[in-house]
């Protein structure tokens, strides 16, 4: 008994001790590419925080024109400042988009389709994770709904520009835990039953099922799509729960930052050659 209440007192020191080299193994996956993005438009979803935030900086330091797409107007003009500040590219522009209302997103879209030329990368990275049941403007299950429906109506409307900016890409941030995920017609609403936790796992499927079919709709167009589990990484997606709060605040240490988890994204954003890889889903 004592040997146990002995390991229990110690464990939170070899955790410490431990963790720098378990993190590096759980989060070695890098973005080595040297690509540059001058004269590239690029559109990250809920780029305001998290792994968006880290995406949009990576690719706006590369030389790419980045479309902030947040929900919070004001705090992706502070996020646009600093990265701009940082980068020394002034071409980072934030547009209010809303992936819980179809009327924000058909706004956005015509908006930026008046507005540019082209479309080069567009990463929907933006999510929502363990909310209470509610539903978007428009009635459909939250996580349904901003995970994967609103994605695919922004997608919609902007892949003939996608088309004519060719060779050009679409990262959907899915994750691991599409793994626990189903699709139940019967139950798309969850009305008829609902777990938040399940909610966001069916979601995530959704994200690579619909990767896996629109890579096989745009096979020969030049538009190219992939989808990324990024880790498990410390951000506010798991502001909704409390538990997931606590627990990913006593696996800190072995967690990825925002930048780590961000790497996956940027692979399949820029890497050269991906093509022949239409539709994979990755992991670092």
């Amino acid at each position: 008994m004592v040997g146990v209440l002995l390991l229990l007192l110690l464990l939170p020191f070899f955790l410490y001790i431990a963790a720098p080299k378990i993190r590096k193994m759980l989060s070695s996956g890098v973005c080595t590419s040297t690509v540059q993005l001058p004269g590239k438009v690029a559109v990250v979803t809920g780029a305001n925080t998290g792994i968006g935030k880290e995406t949009a900086k990576e690719l706006a330091q590369r030389g790419a024109r980045v479309y902030l797409a947040c929900r919070d107007i004001q705090k992706g003009e502070l996020v646009a400042r600093e990265i701009q500040t940082m980068t020394g590219n002034q071409q980072v522009l934030v547009r209010e988009l809303d992936l819980a209302d179809t009327k924000s997103i058909r706004a956005f879209a015509k908006d930026f389709l008046a507005e540019e030329k082209h479309l080069h990368i567009l990463i929907n990275n933006a999510g929502v994770m363990m909310c209470p049941y509610s539903k978007t403007a428009d009635g459909f299950e939250m996580h349904m709904g901003v995970n994967h429906l609103g994605h695919f109506l922004l997608t919609h409307l902007l892949l003939e520009k996608l088309k004519e900016s060719a060779p050009s890409r679409v990262v959907n941030v899915s994750s691991l835990a599409h793994h626990l995920g189903r699709i139940h017609f019967h139950n798309l609403q969850g009305e008829k039953f609902y777990n938040a936790g399940l909610a966001y796992c069916h979601s995530k499927l959704a994200n690579i099922l619909f990767t896996q079919e629109l890579a096989r709709r745009l096979k020969g167009s030049g538009v190219t799509t992939y989808s990324v589990h990024p880790g498990t990484v410390n951000s506010e997606l798991v502001r909704h729960s409390p538990f997931m709060k606590w627990m990913w605040w006593l696996f800190s240490f072995f967690i990825k930052t925002p930048k780590q988890g961000a790497q996956t994204s940027l692979y399949c954003a820029i890497t050269e050659g991906l093509e022949i890889l239409n539709g994979h889903h990755f992991r670092f």
